[in-house]
């Protein structure tokens, strides 16, 4: 890190607007989050578990830690919780005997579906504080830079598994009008 290329007062403001501005996306993102789950008796963690082990079709314990940004003791923790609601299963690789890998169950397909379905039941504000943007610019906010950000924190390896996993998103998300989607489900498929 090198002083040189700004003052104590240039990174002292920035470090606390991003955390400011930080705490209060997230506050908004938690609560629309939480409220969507609600009432599929799961927690967020939880949540990005099953959402992962979607759209990455086969993830290790260290891959849901990693994209999950959770420690490796609370993804495996909450997957073993998903395990015994039978929406996870857990598996070891004949070429990779180290590692703990989660697949969805058929139920753990069908739950993640319905709350898919289920999308619009609840208020989304961060999509609600979007709207504006989308409006004038005629897309929704992309955050280059904060993508930028976060890949020189968590790395490549990381925004690989981000940008697969919405590929993957996007990818089976069908549009049948401005206001229905129907979501493609090769994971019960292949069963």
């Amino acid at each position: 890190m090198t002083v040189e290329s700004y003052t104590l007062k240039e990174a002292m403001i920035y470090s606390q607007r991003i955390a400011q501005l930080s705490k209060a996306l997230w506050k908004a993102v938690e609560k629309d989050w939480q409220q969507w789950i609600k009432p599929f008796n799961l927690n967020i963690n939880e949540h990005h578990i099953l959402w992962i082990a979607y759209h990455l079709q086969g993830a290790s314990i260290s891959d849901v830690a990693r994209f999950g940004v959770m420690h490796v003791s609370t993804a495996f923790n909450f997957s073993k919780k998903l395990e015994e609601r039978g929406l996870l299963k857990f598996s070891k690789r004949d070429d990779d005997k180290r590692n703990t890998y989660v697949e969805l169950t058929p139920k753990g397909a069908e739950l993640v579906l319905r709350m898919y379905d289920h999308y619009l039941d609840t208020e989304h504000s961060i999509l609600e504080g979007s709207l504006a943007l989308k409006e004038l610019y005629g897309r929704f906010p992309e955050f280059l830079d904060v993508m930028a950000i976060i890949r020189n924190i968590y790395g490549e390896d990381f925004i690989e598994i981000f940008e697969r996993s919405f590929k993957n998103f996007k990818e089976s998300i069908e549009e049948k009008d401005k206001d229905q989607v129907v979501i493609k489900n090769e994971i019960l498929m292949n069963k």
